[in-house]
């Protein structure tokens, strides 16, 4: 196992350097997850029978392991971030590629665990690296093309299954076959093709918990607890409510991504001129009104079009949560990057672990009360990102500070 400094990288081939690498990863994620995604509901639906509720229970099982997200800081100990990543891809597949096999509550349960161990624990090493390996400087743009390239790839996946699933009367098997063998190929691959990069500042492995970073937990907290509404209940609405088949909910998702491939890497370059601070108020304002819009749907009775114009707006709202990985990368000692991913990662999700099953019962009584508790999170969130200064830095986390201890 060959280790090369980023400083050494830099003389490799394009195609071997730590940056493609994480291109690389971004593309073979999404694949996996995103195809699980686009069939889960209709799968869930027409296999297995589930209601309001058992969709809300199957995503708080999805959501577990990342609440143990932390756990990653103890597995750092034995091997190295960028193995356990390329590692934890690879579960991720296996899982997608076999889930048509366990058409079942209990089955969906069990692989939906599997694949969301691979998928939280490849995520947290994975915003670990690229803070790591980014330079702080280019890191928003980056970002936004990195978001972009996963997107593609996504594009390329729903593609084919909107040109396929009728045409050829494609199953749920192959399907969920292919995309889990492709980032499965794409792991092994990096596995072997690539040397293993050492940042030059060595990372903690031990719980890091620092009263100064306060602000991005509570922003990760609430950014988890509200993405979870949309996460569960959107694209269960868009099934339930107007009963859109496999292609044609793929067909929103296309959308959806063409989308993301154009305004991500615009959306880094908002953050590089504007600040987090802004693109973050600025993300938090349109999703209160989305969500809002989202009740209306139920509660005024808008049709498909509104609702599918809604969901694509969420997404570009979205885009703009690069902003808080930025915001963190300026405030962070950069040997507390890995550690507070997991432990950011576990926040996130504290509220995943219990929020959709409860929201499940909610649902089967009122869908618009959802979104309208959807729409105070973020009214929430908006309200902590007044407190983000307009250039952070280590000192001078929060406006609650004197600018004067950033000076000294």
């Amino acid at each position: 196992m060959r280790i090369v400094t980023l400083s050494e990288a830099q003389s490799l081939p394009f195609w071997q350097r730590p940056v493609t690498l994480l291109f690389l990863m971004a593309m073979a994620l999404p694949v996996s997850f995103a195809t699980w995604s686009a069939l889960l509901n209709n799968f869930v639906i027409e296999v297995a029978d589930f209601d309001g509720s058992d969709i809300g229970w199957l995503h708080t099982v999805r959501e577990i392991p990342g609440f143990f997200a932390i756990g990653v800081i103890a597995l750092i100990m034995f091997m190295r971030e960028q193995v356990l990543g390329l590692v934890a891809l690879i579960m991720l597949g296996v899982a997608t590629a076999i889930t048509a096999y366990f058409p079942s509550m209990a089955g969906i349960l069990t692989i939906t665990m599997l694949s969301s161990i691979g998928f939280h624990y490849f995520e947290t090493v994975n915003q670990s690296l690229q803070l790591q390996w980014i330079d702080i400087k280019r890191a928003p743009q980056m970002l936004g093309w990195i978001m972009a390239a996963g997107s593609g790839a996504t594009l390329i996946a729903y593609l084919l299954i909107v040109m396929t699933w009728k045409t050829y009367d494609l199953s749920y098997a192959f399907v969920y076959m292919s995309a889990g063998g492709f980032t499965v190929a794409v792991a092994m691959f990096a596995f072997f093709a690539y040397p293993q990069f050492e940042s030059p500042h060595p990372q903690l492995k031990t719980f890091v918990l620092r009263k100064r970073y306060w602000l991005y937990y509570a922003l990760q907290f609430m950014a988890g607890a509200r993405r979870q509404i949309f996460v569960v209940f959107a694209g269960f609405m868009m099934v339930e409510l107007f009963g859109l088949e496999v292609h044609e909910i793929t067909q929103l998702y296309l959308i959806n991504l063409v989308v993301n491939i154009i305004f991500a890497p615009v959306m880094g370059r908002v953050v590089t001129l504007f600040g987090e601070r802004r693109a973050l108020l600025f993300e938090y304002a349109g999703l209160i009104l989305v969500f809002l819009a989202y009740g209306g749907v139920y509660y005024f009775g808008w049709g498909v079009v509104v609702a599918a114009f809604l969901y694509v707006v969420d997404h570009i709202f979205f885009a703009l949560a690069l902003a808080l990985k930025t915001y963190f990368q300026k405030i962070a000692d950069p040997q507390d990057i890995a550690p507070t991913a997991a432990v950011a990662f576990t926040i996130n999700h504290i509220a995943a672990v219990f929020l959709p099953a409860a929201l499940g019962y909610l649902w089967l009584t009122s869908p618009a009360a959802v979104f309208v508790l959807a729409a105070g999170m973020a009214a929430v969130s908006f309200g902590l990102a007044l407190l983000i200064p307009r250039h952070p830095v280590p000192g001078y986390e929060t406006r609650l500070q004197p600018p004067l201890v950033a000076a000294e």
